[in-house]
């Protein structure tokens, strides 16, 4: 029943609003009895796979996630398809990539007509009670400068920010008035996380929770209150430390500032200095996942509530000799996923998918345990179904968007769950227009350009058709605005650097 009319729902808002037939039908909608499950969204930022103990690193501490793992499903194969906090979190609010929906840093602001059916609005609409609280990443608006403004209002409880908000809760205007007791924001958001919880399990309606943890994002400053969990601790450097393991990658991915962060940042010199904080981060979040867990078990609503944790990128921390994120290799684009369903017979048994997954596919999961209708203008694909059967496959291939940044430094890349092709277009200056492919599934170090040794051929021609698509999907499928239709030309590997646009970043 309740399926049916909150796509009645999504029928008569007609894009924007709801019509007064709609809210006819959901004032009946209130006086059922509403089952659906309540939803717990957890981003991080700048979070790697390596930080996890659920991920197979020893040397980390993260107890509360772990048990998340054990108690749901590891996906072992997820990405982000764009590598960079603005854009990737678009991309889990609407369900479409970078190009459809049209945000990013140097871009512009996501246009109101794309948020209306992004999925907090969606579930609201159809009943949900909302909160969020964190660095809510990009501002809507018309396309005008400085029009752009965050949707506060749109939101039962709000505890977001602008910006990148403050790891001081003081700083962070809607959550002050948890700093005394909470001085460092990623407890604070625990805390938030608890109270609404507490408030919205005594409705009759469900809720949608999505918290946005600015750890373990710069500047560096873990909470003090855990700066014992990692003393005197050193740490095992990846198999791919180092910059002789990048004499192999194109030259273009070494002119961004993640190339020059592998030393600004310490990578080079102070590995376990920079890496105690970076985890110390990582486990202050952990700790705020453990009270909302324990707030879900007070309120009696843990039974009927799914919890997602992420990030919205990951992080170098000197792999190939880089820092930052952004660029396409397995260490910035590839990231945690933990999802647990306690409705679901799968739940409990220790089940790891290596199904490729997309942060495009948040939205349509969460559509679907709400039980709403998924738009066709997605791109993502419920995650669901890999729930109910690990086996399963929802993406035959992803792609990996680098439209940010210094020009000759952006790329386009497809993936499959055994390959991945990077194209750099740049040709201007020294530069020559490069190809690189990786065998992933066998190669996660991405130590082996298959293009350099020309094998597989055969692979090689296949993941150019891939390419080929992709870049036609983006020709015919991206937004009007915010200067990204001439993209298409500039990732083309069909056309001469000669013909192409000039610098379309800015």
């Amino acid at each position: 029943m309740h399926s049916n009319i909150s796509s009645s729902l999504l029928l008569f808002r007609n894009g924007r609003r709801l019509g007064a037939l709609s809210l006819l039908f959901w004032c009946c909608l209130t006086f059922a009895e509403d089952n659906r499950p309540n939803i717990v969204f957890l981003l991080t930022d700048d979070q790697n796979l390596y930080s996890m103990g659920c991920y197979g690193t020893p040397d980390v501490k993260t107890p509360n996630l772990d048990k998340l793992a054990s108690d749901g499903i590891v996906f072992d194969h997820h990405y982000d398809t764009t590598a960079i906090c603005m854009a990737s979190r678009a991309n889990i609010m609407t369900g479409k990539y970078e190009y459809k929906n049209g945000t990013n840093f140097s871009h512009g602001d996501m246009r109101e007509e794309i948020w209306a059916e992004a999925y907090p609005m969606l579930l609201r609409e159809a009943g949900y009670k909302t909160a969020f609280a964190g660095k809510f990443g990009f501002n809507i608006g018309d396309g005008k400068e400085g029009r752009g403004r965050l949707p506060e209002g749109e939101f039962d409880r709000w505890g977001g920010g602008p910006g990148q908000t403050h790891y001081q809760t003081a700083k962070n205007k809607s959550m002050a008035k948890y700093a005394e007791e909470y001085p460092h924001s990623t407890l604070s958001y625990g805390a938030f996380s608890r109270d609404f919880i507490k408030e919205a399990s005594q409705s009759e309606e469900p809720f949608c929770l999505s918290i946005s943890f600015k750890a373990a994002h710069r500047p560096t400053t873990p909470d003090p209150k855990f700066d014992g969990v990692y003393a005197g601790q050193t740490f095992t450097k990846p198999g791919n430390y180092g910059r002789e393991f990048s004499e192999h990658f194109a030259l273009q991915s070494k002119q961004g500032r993640q190339y020059v962060r592998f030393e600004e940042w310490g990578y080079s010199d102070r590995y376990d200095e920079v890496m105690k904080i970076y985890y110390q981060q990582i486990y202050g979040v952990d700790v705020a996942v453990g009270m909302i867990r324990e707030a879900l078990e007070e309120a009696g609503v843990s039974e009927n509530t799914v919890v997602i944790f992420t990030s919205d990128n990951g992080f170098f921390c000197g792999s190939h000799g880089y820092g930052s994120k952004v660029l396409p290799y397995e260490e910035a684009s590839r990231v945690p996923l933990l999802m647990y369903d306690p409705r679901n017979g799968n739940s409990g048994k220790g089940y790891r998918t290596d199904a490729l997954t997309g942060n495009i596919d948040f939205a349509p999961t969460i559509l679907e345990l709400a039980g709403l209708e998924i738009p066709e203008s997605m791109d993502g694909r419920s995650l669901m179904a890999v729930y109910n059967d690990p086996q399963l496959e929802i993406h035959e291939s992803l792609q990996l968007i680098n439209a940010w940044g210094p020009l000759v430094a952006q790329s386009l890349a497809v993936l499959t769950k055994d390959w991945k092709y990077i194209y750099w277009p740049y040709g201007a200056d020294e530069f020559v227009p490069t190809e690189e492919l990786y065998k992933v599934s066998e190669d996660r170090l991405e130590l082996l350009n298959r293009v350099q040794k020309n094998q597989p051929p055969e692979v090689l021609r296949e993941m150019r058709k891939r390419y080929d698509a992709a870049v036609n999907d983006w020709r015919e499928g991206a937004v009007p605005f915010n200067r990204y239709d001439g993209y298409a030309d500039f990732y083309d590997r069909r056309i001469p650097w000669a013909k192409k646009k000039g610098n379309l970043s800015q």
